[in-house]
């Protein structure tokens, strides 16, 4: 499978927290993906573009936080997270990047 640029736009970036690591124990890799993404697509550019076998994609959507900024109210953006299952013995390492 050819790596297109519009996989790129799909998978924004990697997430590394606790949670995620904890995660990746249990095989699985989370990115945060556009908001627009389906499972399918998610799965089709994380096998392109790491070149592993896609078990199972699980989304989640974060809603933003109002939050304060020098007394004016503010909002974070809503966040879409992909949970990808990665099949036995496939593997991707997520500090190294692109």
């Amino acid at each position: 499978m050819s790596v297109k640029p519009e996989h790129y736009d799909v998978i924004v970036k990697p997430i590394v927290t606790e949670k995620a690591t904890m995660a990746s124990e249990a095989g699985a890799v989370v990115f945060q993906v556009a908001k627009t993404a389906t499972k399918p697509q998610i799965k089709e550019a994380v096998e392109a573009v790491f070149g592993v076998k896609v078990k199972a994609v699980n989304t989640v959507v974060t809603k933003g936080k109002t939050k304060r900024f020098r007394g004016q109210i503010g909002s974070r953006s809503d966040v879409k997270k992909a949970y990808v299952t990665l099949e036995e013995g496939n593997t991707i390492d997520v500090t190294s990047g692109l």
